[in-house]
This record gives C-alpha cells, structure tokens and sequence, in this order.
C-alpha cells in the first residue's frame, strides 16, 4: 500500500498546530518584523494597526491585519486602544479555541467599525484570507471576493472571504468562481465556522457575492473615518 506522508503530516499540523512552532518556542515565533514583546499576552507593534493603514489600496485591494494565522488555534486581537495584539484573556486564561485551527488567516480590516445598528458587532470587520499560512501581525493586501453571513447567538457577525493574490487562489474573483475551480473550500468554511464555538452557538445564512462584500465594507469604512474625523 503506498502511504503518502506529506498529507498526514499536513493533518497532523491541522489538529496540532503548537508542534509546528516547537514546545520551547518562545512568544515572537511565527509573528510579523518589529513588534515588541510587552507581556506574554501583548505584542506592540511600530504602527497602530487600526488607524495607520487604508482599508482599501489605489488598486481595489484590501489590507487585512493578521490575528490568527491558519493552522493556529490562539486567539490573539487587536487592542481598540492602541491597535496592539493581544492574546484574548477569558475567565483569567488566555483563550485556545477547542477545535482544529482555523481554515484560513484571520483577522480585521482597518479603519473599519460596523454598529450593531447597521448589521455589525461594534469592532472592526473580521475577514478570513485564503491561502499559505502567514504571520501573526502581518499586513497583507488581499482581493475581496464574498462574504459568509453568520449569526452569533443572534447577533450578526459577518466574514468576509478574501484570498491573497500571492497563493493558488491568485485568479479567484468570486464565491462563485472559487466553488467552481477549488470545490469543498466554501463548505469547509461554513462548517468550520458554524461549530467552533458548540453545536448551536453560531448559525449560517450563506454566502455573499462581492458586491455584497464590498457595500459592507464600504459602509464599515465610511462610519469609522467619520466617527474618527480630527
């Protein structure tokens, strides 16, 4: 019987994220240049990552702020007030997600901030970037191509899909285009989503096309440079 071991091995990295980053590895493995350890919980980075950089660049891309790489299972966040990252504390421990790690890199948009009166949850917009794995803290311009609209203990708590330029996905459009040429992805995301937290806790309502994506985006950015204006 032929054993392939490379795809063990990627599962293997799937459920046990920490062991790719060694049990001795200390905070700043796996983290983007030039933060500053401040605590185990904080890292300090030179630039604010919620007001120091353009959701959207001159050429339609977005920029999405690494929080938790893919693989990872930690949950790291920015900090509202000063745009650190830090490793989400509940109940007095830093916070693991109880799943396998996350399908995709994850993180926030940028001068963003969505109301729950206007369908968001108070923060910045949560995006999920397709492709190889990238570092925890990371800026990384990345096309917008669908969002997956969820609901989290009734509130709304959009994602939007986004894949980088730089990865297989380098050609991808859309939600259509991505379910037409890479078949599985969208569900592996909705499952992933719809359970990490508990069977219950969290439901669907599908997917998005870009133009929806791009209308909360836009609506999100518009509210956050006014809310900000000097």
């Amino acid at each position: 019987m032929k054993i392939y071991l490379h795809r063990y091995l990627v599962i293997f990295l799937i459920f046990f994220p920490s062991f790719s980053y060694g049990d001795n590895c200390p905070i700043l493995c796996g983290v983007a240049p030039g933060f500053k350890q401040i605590d185990p919980h904080t890292l300090l980075s030179p630039a604010n990552l919620i007001k120091d950089f353009p959701s959207i660049n001159k050429n339609g891309s977005v920029n999405v702020v690494i929080e938790i790489p893919a693989g990872r299972t930690d949950k790291w966040e920015i900090r509202k007030s000063d745009g650190a990252l830090t490793w989400n504390i509940k109940k007095g421990k830093p916070r693991v997600v109880k799943y396998i790690g996350y399908p995709g890199n994850y993180g926030m948009i940028p001068q963003t901030m969505l109301p729950k009166e206007l369908g968001g949850d108070g923060d910045a917009l949560d995006a999920i970037v397709l492709g190889p794995t990238l570092e925890r803290g990371s800026v990384i311009k990345a096309r917008l191509i669908g969002v997956l609209k969820l609901l989290d203990n009734g509130e709304q708590d959009d994602k939007l899909i986004a894949v980088n330029p730089d990865s297989p996905f380098t050609n991808i459009m859309s939600i259509k285009e991505l379910d037409k040429k890479f078949n599985g992805i969208t569900d592996i995301l909705e499952t992933w989503f719809i359970n990490y937290k508990g069977l219950g806790e969290i439901q669907s309502k599908g997917f998005g096309d870009t133009k929806d994506a791009k209308f909360i985006l836009h609506k999100a950015n518009s509210y956050f440079l006014n809310r900000n204006k000097n």
